[in-house]
C-alpha cells in the first residue's frame, strides 16, 4: 500500500474527485464527458482506416456516439469493433503520462489533432460540430493565453474525466453484457461477429483492459503529478 501511495499524488485524487462531481452536473456534465466519446469513436475510426473506410461519426448530447465504417475483411471489422474502449483507456493513461512529464503542449496538440480530424473528415451532425468547434476553441485559447499552471490544471481535469469515463463506461458495458446482452453496445457487436465468444466475455475484456491501463499508469508513475 505504501508503494502505491508513493506513486500517486494528492492532486490525482483531488482531480478525480472533481471529475466525478463535474460529470454529474446536468448539461455541463454531459458536455465534458463527450471528450471521452470523441476519443472512443476516433479509436474505432483510426482502426477502420487500416483496412477499410470511415463514412461518418455522430456525436450526441447524451454522450453517445456512433462510427459508421466498412471493412474488406472480417478481422478488420473485429479489430475496429474492439478498438473504442481500448483506445479510450490507452489515451487516459497517455494523458496522465504526458502531464507527469510536463509535456502539456504535446497533449494539447494531440487533442486538437483528434478534434480537427473529426471536424474535417468525419463528424457532420449539428451537436457534434458544435462540440468540436467549441472545445477546439477552448484548447486554442488555453494554448495561446493560458499560464502553465492553468494549462496543467485544465489538462489534469480532462485526463481525470477520460480516466473516470474509461473505467465507468467499460464497467457499464460489463453490466449490460450480463443484464441486457442484446443491448451491450460494442460487446454485443463483437459477440455477433465472433459467434463462439459470448457477449459476457467481451464485457469482461473491456473492463479488465481498463483496469490494466489504470495499474499500468501506477507502475509507470503517470499519476505522480
Amino acid at each position: 500500500m505504501r508503494a502505491i501511495r508513493d506513486l500517486i499524488s494528492w492532486k490525482f485524487f483531488l482531480f478525480i474527485g472533481i471529475a466525478i462531481i463535474l460529470t454529474y452536473i446536468p448539461i455541463l456534465g454531459n458536455y465534458v464527458r463527450v471528450i471521452n466519446t470523441v476519443i472512443h469513436e476516433s479509436g474505432h475510426a483510426l482502426m477502420a482506416l487500416l483496412g477499410g473506410d470511415v463514412h461518418k461519426i455522430a456525436l450526441f448530447m447524451n454522450t453517445e456516439g456512433v462510427t459508421y465504417t466498412s471493412h474488406s475483411t472480417w478481422i478488420g471489422g473485429l479489430l475496429t469493433g474492439g478498438a473504442g474502449y481500448v483506445f479510450s483507456s490507452l489515451f487516459a493513461f497517455l494523458s496522465f503520462w504526458l502531464i507527469s512529464r510536463k509535456k502539456y503542449k504535446v497533449l494539447i496538440f494531440i487533442l486538437l489533432l483528434f478534434i480537427v480530424l473529426n471536424l474535417v473528415f468525419w463528424v457532420r451532425n449539428f451537436y457534434g460540430l458544435f462540440w468540436l468547434t467549441s472545445f477546439g476553441a477552448g484548447f486554442l485559447l488555453l494554448l495561446s493565453k493560458g499560464s502553465e499552471a492553468l494549462v496543467q490544471k485544465c489538462l489534469l481535469l480532462i485526463a481525470s474525466i477520460l480516466l473516470v469515463e474509461s473505467i465507468t463506461s467499460s464497467f457499464t458495458i460489463l453490466l449490460l453484457s450480463f443484464i441486457q446482452p442484446h443491448a451491450a453496445g460494442d460487446a454485443t457487436g463483437l459477440a455477433n461477429a465472433t459467434i463462439f465468444i459470448p457477449v459476457q466475455m467481451w464485457g469482461i475484456f473491456f473492463f479488465v483492459q481498463a483496469i490494466f491501463f489504470l495499474f499500468a499508469g501506477l507502475r509507470a508513475g503517470a499519476y505522480r503529478i
